[in-house]
């Protein structure tokens, strides 16, 4: 945040502002604030309901937040004017609480797109404008996809080895290997693997992508509708599964597969392992939005979880932190999802 903050532009001194705001929020909410430097009412008041459910939250979980650390990176403006000004900003925060006498860390990177307008020698933020949401899933209209390419040709196999793509004797159809899923997993947490596309909803190509780390074979149908497989662009068409890009794709596939990668329902949250996968439905209507993947354990031994479009990693695995439980009643994080090869 230091170049922010030694910026002469003086709107710059109000995002510096805002961003120790954060971090004071997230440690101590009743300390109140200083200087109120936003005047959006809408997120005021969302904050606050945010922040009260987060001590309750914090107690169930044995949690003792301890520091917030925030930095800013302004990513774009896209008006500057004597009297106003609309920036994008990236902010990763670091978390860290105390449970149980150990210290865990959390990640997580957001883009906002911010509203400022000069009020005297002042700088207020009246706009705030989350640009990445965990409620939406990645829409797709081409359902009529038959798996043939422009000229009407039957998809090529494709580039990759074809013993990755049976099930039987193939070298992938043996031990999930979990480790290298989670590693996978921490390395592309905030950031996309260039080999793949990325996309504004990426948590389910993201959650793919790890579990091929891990070994897990690919089932290749040259339907959309069908497998669970991806092969990029290919003659401007988009050549993956909606099961590898697409949450409620992904978990029906996991939930009807009968072999390659298979998956299980637990009971509970504390029977997950490392790699293991968790799928959330916000609204309670029995379809999936959001993807996550198990990359480590509490002192209490619940599951912390990676995942993108909110680029998270550790985070606690209920997303009770998450702007989605103000707005929605009827969340449900089922299933929870342990994997195997088989």
């Amino acid at each position: 945040m230091n170049s922010l903050k030694q910026a002469e532009k003086p709107w710059k001194q109000a995002l510096y502002i805002y961003v120790n705001q954060y971090n004071q929020n997230r440690v101590d909410y009743s300390s109140g604030l200083k200087e109120q430097i936003v005047a959006d009412l809408n997120f005021l008041v969302e904050r606050g309901e945010r922040q009260f459910r987060l001590q309750s939250w914090y107690e169930l979980r044995e949690a003792t937040p301890l520091k917030s650390e925030t930095r800013a990176r302004l990513q774009r403006v896209l008006r500057e004017t004597e009297d106003d000004v609309v920036a994008d900003v990236r902010l990763h925060s670091v978390f860290y609480y105390e449970k149980r006498g150990m210290t865990h860390r959390e990640d997580t990177v957001s883009r906002e797109r911010l509203t400022l307008i000069r009020d005297g020698e002042a700088w207020l933020i009246v706009g705030i404008e989350r640009l990445q949401d965990e409620r939406h899933p990645l829409q797709r209209t081409d359902a009529s996809f038959t798996g043939q390419d422009s000229a009407g040709r039957e998809p090529s196999t494709p580039f990759m080895n074809g013993r990755v793509y049976s099930a039987g004797s193939s070298p992938r159809s043996g031990r999930y290997e979990r480790e290298a899923a989670a590693a996978y997993a921490d390395r592309w947490w905030d950031s996309g693997n260039p080999e793949f596309e990325e996309f504004d909803v990426d948590c389910t190509n993201y959650i793919s992508q790890c579990l091929f780390a891990g070994k897990a074979p690919i089932l290749y149908t040259g339907k959309r509708e069908t497998g669970w497989w991806y092969k990029g662009y290919v003659s401007k068409r988009e050549w993956w599964s909606y099961s590898w890009a697409v949450s409620n794709s992904f978990a029906h596939y996991l939930n009807s597969s009968t072999s390659g990668l298979r998956a299980e329902r637990v009971e509970r949250p504390e029977q997950l392992m490392l790699g293991d996968v968790i799928v959330y439905d916000w609204d309670g209507d029995g379809a999936f939005q959001h993807s996550t993947i198990v990359t480590a354990f509490d002192a209490g031994g619940m599951p912390l979880v990676n995942a993108h479009t909110v680029s998270s990693r550790h985070r606690y695995w209920d997303y009770r932190d998450s702007y989605v439980m103000e707005r929605q009643h009827r969340v449900s994080v089922l299933p929870y999802t342990r994997l195997f090869l088989r």
